[in-house]
């Protein structure tokens, strides 16, 4: 009898668990969608991305096609700079690169007054206000009633010649210091959530003048590129995001700006970088 109480008691206690943790999900956390996901997997490890088609839903579609299509599978990153981006794409010029259509630049959108997002900061060097939307980093301009995704560590964005509308298939990933400059003049159309120590990892290109080249064949790969949805079950990774519309998330911020651990005997000014304000994941699978 005592052991069927016990079992009974580690049944009920194996509910309440998955129950509190699916709350958790729910509530700060946010899961994201699977159609909306991609899996990179590199020779080193694995890389997801959340899209952003809410911001740019003409290169997520085109992204989308590509990806399903096998266009990226043992394609290389072929110009990465340390504390830049690491670009990747078929090679220039192929008929593989060429039959891919070009895209019109998505750099900004339109906003009014009744579009909200969690504010970061005021007036930081690039836009009248920066915060976050959906977990993506963003700055806003009400004068011009005009927003838009920020280079931040991690984010995706396609790349383009001179011409502002010239993106097709060729993308690149900040892999170090934010690149705010590009800001609008590049269309952002995703972020990595989950592998950026594998994005890090990645050869880089670019040499340091005096050192030897590095070699085509040295490039690093990409071995498959797969839509999460499209992905055996058993391979899928699946992972949930802080909910930056929750007011835990908006608490938080507010704490941090006030850096009242101890640690901060000296206090810096009660201001955030919005590309120094992470966005956390985790896996729930």
């Amino acid at each position: 009898m005592k052991i069927k109480l016990i079992l009974v008691m580690s049944t009920l206690l194996t509910i309440f668990s998955a129950a509190a943790q699916t709350s958790k999900v729910a509530d700060e956390w946010r899961a994201l969608d699977v159609a909306r996901t991609v899996l990179l997997t590199l020779p080193h490890g694995k890389v997801v991305i959340e899209l952003a088609p809410q911001f740019s839903p003409k290169h997520v579609e085109q992204f989308i096609k590509l990806t399903q299509s096998g266009h990226y599978d043992g394609n290389k990153f072929y110009r990465v700079i340390d504390g830049f981006v690491a670009q990747g794409g078929p090679e220039d010029g192929s008929r593989q690169d060429k039959l891919v259509p070009t895209l019109i630049m998505e750099g900004d959108f339109t906003t009014d007054e009744n579009w909200q997002f969690t504010k970061i900061q005021n007036n930081d060097l690039f836009a009248e206000k920066t915060g976050f939307k959906d977990g993506f980093s963003l700055a806003h301009n009400p004068s011009e009633k005009k927003a838009w995704l920020t280079h931040c560590p991690g984010v995706i964005a396609m790349a383009r010649g001179n011409d502002a509308d010239s993106g097709t298939s060729h993308f690149y990933i900040v892999n170090g210091q934010a690149t705010r400059y590009l800001d609008r003049i590049m269309t952002i159309f995703g972020r990595v959530v989950y592998g950026m120590n594998h994005v890090q990892a990645i050869t880089r290109t670019s040499v340091i003048e005096g050192d030897k080249p590095v070699a085509e064949k040295d490039y690093t790969i990409m071995t498959s590129m797969r839509m999460m949805n499209d992905v055996p079950k058993e391979q899928q990774i699946l992972l949930a995001v802080k909910d930056t519309e929750h007011p835990a998330f908006s608490q938080m911020i507010e704490k941090q700006k006030k850096r009242e651990n101890a640690f901060f005997y000296k206090k810096p000014p009660p201001v955030l970088d919005i590309c120094q304000t992470p966005v956390k994941s985790q896996i729930i699978n």
